[in-house]
């Protein structure tokens, strides 16, 4: 009774699921943006009266705080044998 079956990878790592759960992301996302018209805006600035303005500034901010986490961590980064000493 020492039967080993073989383990199905977890349904997160599955292919099928992954290019669902982008697709689902990438429908709200669009679902996001075109609300973005939908919706009366009062805008503060001029350039936020452009259409997806607040999708390309939180992708920006995104982007600039993994730039940003890459340079702190070369610069804090030690040595693997740090505490070894």
């Amino acid at each position: 009774m020492d039967e080993r079956r073989e383990e199905s990878p977890h349904w997160l790592a599955r292919p099928r699921t992954i290019r669902g759960l982008w697709i689902a992301f990438i429908a709200v996302l669009a679902a996001t943006v075109a609300a973005g018209f939908a919706v009366d805006m009062h805008p503060h600035f001029g350039i936020e009266r452009l259409p997806a303005f607040f999708a390309v500034f939180g992708f920006g901010a995104c982007v600039a705080m993994v730039v940003a986490s890459k340079l702190l961590g070369a610069l804090l980064k030690r040595e693997d044998t740090y505490y070894d000493r």
